[in-house]
């Protein structure tokens, strides 16, 4: 149960949960398009040889943070089922605060990798956390809506916080942009102390009711669908730089729009998929990846222009997060009896996702097929993502239909009388 709050003390509770999406879009994102300073602040001699292997093992910083999502979201939530959940995303603030000032101030390569990982256990469950927390806030049947206020920090980040870090990394430096990120979690840290109430942990929680639910199949087809179907996303927004200078041939003070601009697309795809999750959740994920399978092959047609690239990106953007919600609300509603598993399992997922998409298109643009193979690479993606959705609906179908047989019982027909009419 959610103490009584008064309208004012709703907002402020809800806007400092999204202000930590807000954060951990800035520290997931930011990155992409700073990878080329990055490269060559660290990788000099490597970027002197080649920009593009260079820029590709930079990206193993966003590859790193995703497996740390990856081996923390399921981790903390089996060790945290009992935590209250305000204490819970408090100490995930933390960890992310400090993971976030050692990759800022790291010496070298291999230990920015440390601190991009540390700061990564924490990601998704916090998203988890923070997403059943909002939900409590706005009550029973807001389960999309209060993961997409989370969501929502995340998406306007993309729209103008990824676009201004991106700015400030390029004039001042990356480590001065990732300690202007490091202070967003500290904000966030205090708003979260100041107004968000407690909410106990769900009844019966416990480690082993958690972890019981990787014994369910429908958790790991559709964890699947998010693994595979949004490395799609990723291996188009990873190298959104180099494509934005090298390809359609625009200057380093144009990425950052061109990231804006898939923000924006990210917070309408967002918002609509809030609402049409609450209405159907398996829909909702067909019709994103319908979607981000023709945005993703506009992208490598017309990326070369840059009214294309504008477009396609926003497109993108749109048709990925109207997903979003809908896939954290369908590994809750698989997993019942263990939702802060089901929504850190989402985040595993789609950071595999994230790692999946940053190392295989960096694998076809260091073989030397050009920065937009990662592009098509991403379709494949999104089609496998597609067709792991539509095996996970008939899968649901199945099972929906042994359960309804079972209720009801075998169909008894009527005897027939053997005695003269």
């Amino acid at each position: 149960m959610v103490e009584k709050l008064t309208a004012g003390r709703r907002y402020a509770a809800l806007l400092a949960l999204a202000l930590g999406g807000f954060g951990l879009g800035l520290t997931e994102f930011a990155a992409m398009g700073l990878l080329p300073e990055v490269a060559r602040d660290l990788l000099p001699e490597a970027y002197a040889r080649s920009s593009a292997e260079a820029v590709a093992t930079a990206g193993w910083i966003i590859t790193v943070y995703a497996l740390g999502v990856v081996a923390g979201a399921p981790t903390i939530a089996a060790l945290t089922a009992r935590v209250a959940r305000r204490k819970l995303v408090l100490g995930l603030l933390a960890m992310f605060l400090i993971g976030t000032v050692a990759s800022a101030l790291a010496p070298t390569f291999g230990l920015i990798l440390a601190g991009r990982f540390v700061a990564g256990l924490a990601h998704g469950a916090y998203f988890g956390a923070a997403g059943l927390l909002a939900a409590a806030i706005l009550g029973r049947g807001n389960q999309g809506k209060g993961f997409a206020i989370v969501l929502g920090g995340l998406t306007a980040a993309n729209v103008f916080g990824v676009p201004l870090i991106t700015g400030l990394g390029q004039a001042a430096g990356w480590r001065i942009a990732y300690l202007a990120v490091a202070a967003v979690f500290a904000l966030t840290l205090l708003a979260v102390l100041a107004v968000v109430p407690e909410v106990a942990a769900a009844p019966g929680g416990s480690p082993r009711a958690e972890l019981a639910a990787f014994g369910k199949p429908q958790v790991w087809l559709v964890g699947l669908v998010a693994a595979v179907g949004f490395g799609g996303f990723f291996a188009v927004n990873t190298y959104i730089a180099p494509v934005t200078t090298h390809v359609t041939g625009l200057s380093e003070s144009a990425v950052p729009w061109v990231l804006a601009v898939m923000g924006l697309g990210m917070t309408v795809g967002n918002v609509l998929g809030g609402i049409a999750s609450d209405r159907d959740l398996r829909r909702s994920v067909l019709f994103g990846f319908v979607g981000m399978i023709f945005t993703i092959a506009l992208f490598g047609l017309l990326a070369g222009n840059p009214i294309g690239l504008f477009v396609s990106v926003f497109l993108i953007g749109a048709a990925s997060l109207f997903m979003g919600p809908a896939l954290q609300s369908l590994l809750i509603s698989v997993a019942p009896g263990a939702q802060l598993m089901g929504a850190a399992v989402n985040q595993s997922a789609t950071n595999l996702a994230n790692s999946l998409g940053a190392a295989l298109g960096g694998l076809v643009i260091a073989a030397g097929w050009g920065y937009l193979s990662s592009a098509w690479l991403g379709v494949v993606l999104a089609v496998g993502g597609l067709l792991l959705a539509l095996a996970s609906n008939r899968l649901d179908a199945r099972q929906r239909a042994v359960a309804e047989s079972q209720a009801t019982g075998p169909r008894r027909w009527p005897a027939i009388s053997s005695s003269p009419s």
